[in-house]
């Protein structure tokens, strides 16, 4: 399946027309991989039967499995980026570009409305490290890296004295109301989390839960691959995957690199964000090797250009 994307955001939906299964809902894309062909190789050919446009740039996603009254089907999702032509339907069918936080077509088909909701996760996530930088310095950050537009951030602050990690946590809200949603580490023994975006739970905390818990947005950090089946079940919103290459934060740790990272996630129905060594000019390597984006500690809060 395609998830075609114009620079300014904005996705292709087209209208399943009459005649076909679930006629009049609107969905990616996309269609059968044929006897023979890799999935990449079968995007390329259904878009261009059924869109009339040549993709030139792709990348794999996430893959769901999903039961429709008629069918069982399995939905591996690429991010297309660019291609040469205009879309227009050879079939008949009715085309939208469409703004994912504003739609305006719809119904969609049931498996894709998780798909909406996942692409609108930022490509970057990022981790405080208020201990290390000192917290007026990361406050100071925090504030230009917003300002620049930093969408995604974790609070996770586990060594600060529980004195001052309240005021701590408020004016990182403060700073970042309406402009960035803000996770908070399931480790920090904070009063009042409904206060923020979302909770990202430990490795550890992830293992101990038979539920998802009751949070808008709710993220894991996986190191394996029983973590990310177990999130998975769950059924939470991304997870963040480490570590692909080594850090200071884990020196001792063993390094997934790109190409284990790319196995283990490899047909994984939530987005993942590679953590471990990375920096912003990592970002465009590990989405070609199936991530969503990457998370940053240190390397989130340093100027960019």
């Amino acid at each position: 399946m395609a998830v075609i994307r114009r620079p300014d955001g904005n996705v292709l939906f087209a209208e399943r027309p009459a005649g076909k299964a679930c006629a009049g809902e609107w969905e990616f894309p996309g269609g059968k991989v044929e006897a023979g062909e890799s999935a990449a190789q079968a995007l390329v050919r259904e878009i261009e039967e059924e869109l009339s446009i040549h993709v030139t740039r792709a990348r794999p996603w996430i893959t769901l499995r999903h039961e429709y009254p008629h069918a069982r089907v399995r939905l591996k999702f690429f991010i297309v980026s660019e291609w040469t032509g205009e879309p227009h339907g050879r079939e008949g069918q009715q085309l939208a570009w469409q703004n994912l936080a504003a739609m305006t077509v719809g119904p969609l088909l049931s498996a894709n409305a998780p798909v909406v909701r996942a692409l609108q996760l930022p490509d970057v996530y990022a981790i405080s490290n208020a201990g290390e930088s000192g917290r007026d310095t990361f406050l100071n950050n925090l504030e230009a890296a917003v300002e620049s537009g930093l969408k995604l951030i974790q609070l996770r602050e586990k060594d600060m004295p529980a004195a001052d990690l309240d005021l701590f946590a408020r004016r990182v809200l403060d700073i970042t109301r309406d402009k960035a949603q803000v996770m908070v580490n399931s480790a920090m023994q904070l009063a009042d989390r409904e206060r923020f975006s979302g909770l990202h739970l430990t490795s550890s905390d992830l293992m101990r839960l038979t539920k998802r818990p009751g949070f808008k947005l709710v993220a894991a950090s996986c190191h394996n691959s029983r973590e990310l089946h177990h999130a998975a079940q769950l059924g939470l919103d991304f997870v963040v995957l480490s570590p692909v290459q080594h850090s200071l934060s884990h020196p001792a740790a063993e390094a997934l690199g790109a190409d284990g990272m790319k196995q283990l996630i490899r047909d994984y129905p939530l987005p993942v964000y590679a953590l471990g060594g990375m920096k912003y000019d990592h970002l465009t390597s590990m989405q070609m090797n199936g991530a969503h984006g990457i998370a940053m500690m240190r390397a989130a809060w340093q100027k960019q250009g």
